[in-house]
């Protein structure tokens, strides 16, 4: 078996998960596979984590699902959930299954919801808690966004703590992406220095696709399904008009998975710009002088673009949200102004249609694979958090569902690796690998 310690560079975990006291109730499933015992074997290398390298790491991680013996007495337990950060395809997926599985496999007498993310806990924003029961949950899986709302930005985690005191909460569910994962790490240590018993248990959310050790995330498949319309429309456009130049702007604040994953799924995109890569616009292997031998040979070209890309041109912002996050310039509309310029510098009669989703994409109803994906995630969280566990992730490793600590999650941003196959294969579709910067172990363009 490999060993439960994971050792990345300088950085080791032990990937055991903590719990709040030895679990004593027999479980009331009784139709179902125990998971007591079971973990989930695994090999790492850069593929999967891009510190790796070309080293292989054999991890091994608790498998998700019921266990035999719960430290809650479920006819006693209280639950709550928060969904904060920005919007993503499955969110009410996940808030159903969490109810569903509650109430009727565990009979818990009640799951709370917690408005407007963590300011739902902090009394002087005034939202009220709202209860979650099987009737008014039952339908909300075929909406998007949340229906708890959600919002930005840190809370005091005493503060936190105190409303989940008065509230009598055994179990927190918190959804969110790596902010709100770092948040939950800061309620789980306020929890354990008050010496209490509450069990806190994250599903990682993102659009981006950037949670740490999570190759895809829930929302991500539906986010690349909807890109993918965008682009086609995109391609049409450029099409329909000599030199036509369709540009798609895609969310990916520091990653460009989406971007990528779209590229992959059409073949119809001719430059990926994302937030990895530090490409150049001008002189020996730039884009716009790519673009124009595009045009020149096509008449027509689409170009796919990451909300992060190309802020080493433009430089980011020195602003903040309200999540810390450092504004991005926009690069999508400089570039613009940047290819009309070369153009006309250059006397190429062009047509440029600009194509910005990114707000439809976070808001549609998951597709029915992402919606499966976060029912295994909110019954595996319950399963979780019923037998005691806690400071811990629901996580999908290689189509197993396991168990993940959240120092592990929060360490770093997930980032794509271009290094890798994946990258390679992006591209190969588009043909841009002899560009400035594409291919990182080389300092320049790599043919003519």
């Amino acid at each position: 078996m490999s060993s439960t310690k994971v050792k990345i560079g300088n950085f080791e975990i032990d990937t055991n998960i903590q719990t709040l006291g030895q679990a004593k109730i027999p479980s009331s499933l009784n139709y179902c596979h125990f998971q007591d015992e079971a973990r989930v074997s695994v090999f790492l290398d850069g593929e999967h984590v891009e510190e790796l390298g070309d080293e292989v790491v054999a991890a091994s991680f608790e498998a998700a699902g019921p266990r035999m013996q719960l430290y809650f007495d479920s006819s006693k337990t209280k639950c709550a959930i928060a969904t904060c950060g920005g919007l993503c395809p499955g969110i009410n997926n996940v808030i159903r299954s969490i109810v569903m599985e509650a109430y009727h496999n565990y009979n818990v007498p009640a799951v709370l919801g917690f408005q407007y993310g963590l300011e739902g806990f902090i009394p002087h924003y005034g939202h009220k808690v709202v209860e979650l029961t099987p009737d008014n949950v039952s339908d909300i899986h075929q909406f998007g966004g949340t229906i708890l709302g959600s919002s930005r930005g840190p809370q005091p985690p005493e503060e936190i703590v105190d409303a989940l005191e008065r509230s009598n909460v055994s179990i927190l569910f918190m959804i969110g992406g790596d902010g709100t994962m770092k948040a939950t790490h800061n309620i789980v240590k306020e929890i354990e220095r008050r010496n209490l018993k509450i069990s806190v248990i994250g599903i990682p959310k993102t659009i981006d696709n950037d949670i740490n050790f999570i190759s895809q995330s829930f929302g991500f498949e539906t986010a690349v399904y909807k890109a993918t319309e965008a682009i086609q429309c995109a391609h049409i456009e450029a099409t329909g008009a000599m030199n036509g130049i369709g540009i798609v702007k895609l969310m990916g604040r520091d990653s460009g998975f989406i971007a990528a994953h779209a590229t992959l799924s059409l073949k119809e995109v001719n430059l990926v710009l994302i937030p990895e890569i530090n490409f150049r616009l001008n002189g020996e292997g730039g884009i716009l002088p790519a673009l124009a031998e595009r045009l020149n040979k096509r008449k027509h070209a689409v170009i796919v673009v990451a909300e992060g890309a190309g802020q080493h041109i433009i430089g980011r912002g020195s602003e903040t949200d309200a999540s810390g996050n450092v504004a991005l310039g926009d690069f999508t509309e400089f570039l613009i102004k940047e290819i009309k310029k070369y153009m006309k510098e250059h006397k190429i009669t062009h047509s440029i249609k600009y194509i910005d989703p990114s707000y439809i994409i976070r808001s549609i109803p998951a597709t029915a694979n992402d919606s499966v994906y976060c029912g295994f995630l909110g019954t595996n969280a319950v399963h979780a958090a019923m037998a005691g566990k806690t400071n811990m992730v629901v996580a999908k490793i290689m189509d197993r569902y396991v168990h993940l600590p959240l120092e592990l999650i929060i360490r770093k941003r997930r980032t794509l690796n271009t290094k890798s196959e994946y990258w390679r294969a992006v591209l190969e579709s588009t043909g841009q690998e002899g560009l400035y910067g594409m291919i990182p172990e080389l300092d320049g363009p790599v043919c003519s």
